[in-house]
């Protein structure tokens, strides 16, 4: 990213650029984030067109001190600052009123005059600008679709820090890590033999920005033991150097496998334990019942049982059936792929999962 924008490696170094009182202009972005991208190359050129302000950029989930401090839910998001203090925010991707703004702390302390959009358009260059205007475009369109509600969303964020006793949100997997501090904090569990089950964040939008706000906590990666939050990487690091990440771990951590298996069946009204993923059955029968699912419309969750024996082995005693796979409805065992396709072929399974 070109211009005269420089990276904040830390927050104490921000501090002490801000005690000089000139006019900063800061970009929280992220790699992942297209509008982040093209909204930087926005800031690049305006760093060219005010040389009297500074031009700064923080990837907010790699110093989350920063992102705290500053209130960052979400990227891109700018934050202002003049005679030392930050007078201004700006969150999503708006060339027009990011220019206003950064004139405002860059022109001259008579004028009040807001930078033209028109000189943002020689700044940027149509190509860019085009972009940006496209991907607001594509924004509205996408809010203006059935979403789900902040109290569904919620549920499924309950039950998703519930599903294993100890659950890290993450950025990646554990075996294939996406940043630094979620390859520490996988690092620092292995270390203590702890099983965890984990997310990627990266793979789901949704529960990435739903869970900033549902934890209180704006950056990952992110730590829960028994539906409760621990922390992110510092924390958990600075736990297992006292000691107390293991004690907390051993404390909380002893939810009995039927506790995990009750949640797991309850996680969704409809359930599949199968083997292989709904996109990616790895048996026949799996295939089977998917197929009948998705014929009659039904919305349902599903679980790998190829993925964790304890699980695997767990269930057949809990529900005392033996095979695989298992369909649940509100928490009760319909039966495996024998019953299910007996009621797909009688026309009965829709009425079966609806009542």
């Amino acid at each position: 990213m070109g211009g005269a924008v420089k990276d904040i490696a830390s927050k104490s170094e921000l501090d002490n650029l801000r005690q000089s009182g000139a006019p900063i202009a800061l970009h929280f972005w992220a790699s992942w984030c297209d509008a982040s991208k093209q909204m930087d190359q926005v800031f690049s050129h305006l760093a060219t067109d005010f040389p009297r302000a500074h031009f700064f950029r923080v990837e907010a989930e790699e110093h989350p001190e920063i992102s705290e401090a500053y209130s960052v839910s979400a990227v891109p998001f700018f934050v202002f600052f003049k005679d030392g203090k930050a007078v201004d925010t700006l969150e999503g991707a708006d060339p027009s009123s990011l220019a206003n703004k950064v004139a405002k702390i860059a022109g001259s302390s008579t004028s009040s005059e807001p930078a033209a959009p028109a000189s943002l358009g020689l700044a940027a260059g149509p190509m860019i600008l085009e972009t940006v205007k496209e991907n607001a475009k594509a924004t509205v369109k996408d809010r203006a679709q059935p979403a789900p509600t902040t109290e569904n969303l919620n549920d499924r964020l309950e039950k998703l820090t519930n599903s294993h006793p100890v659950m890290l949100f993450m950025k990646g997997t554990p075996e294939e890590p996406r940043c630094g501090f979620s390859r520490q904090v996988v690092g620092v569990l292995r270390e203590e033999n702890v099983d965890f089950g984990s997310f990627d964040i990266l793979s789901d939008n949704e529960v990435r920005e739903g869970l900033k706000k549902f934890s209180n906590w704006p950056t990952f990666p992110q730590l829960y033991c028994n539906g409760e939050l621990l922390g992110g990487s510092d924390i958990v690091l600075e736990m297992q150097k006292s000691g107390e990440l293991r004690q907390v771990l051993s404390e909380k951590g002893k939810q009995s496998l039927e506790d995990r298996l009750k949640t797991l069946i309850n996680s969704e009204k409809v359930m599949l334990f199968m083997k292989g993923s709904p996109d990616e059955p790895k048996c026949g029968f799996s295939s089977k019942v998917v197929k009948a699912l998705r014929d009659e419309n039904v919305n349902f969750g599903s679980f790998d049982i190829l993925s964790d024996e304890e699980v695997r082995q767990g269930i057949k005693s809990f529900s005392n059936w033996p095979t695989f796979p298992q369909l649940y409805y509100k928490g009760e065992l319909v039966g495996g792929c024998d019953i299910i396709m007996e009621l797909s072929n009688s026309g009965d399974l829709g009425a079966t999962l609806s009542e």
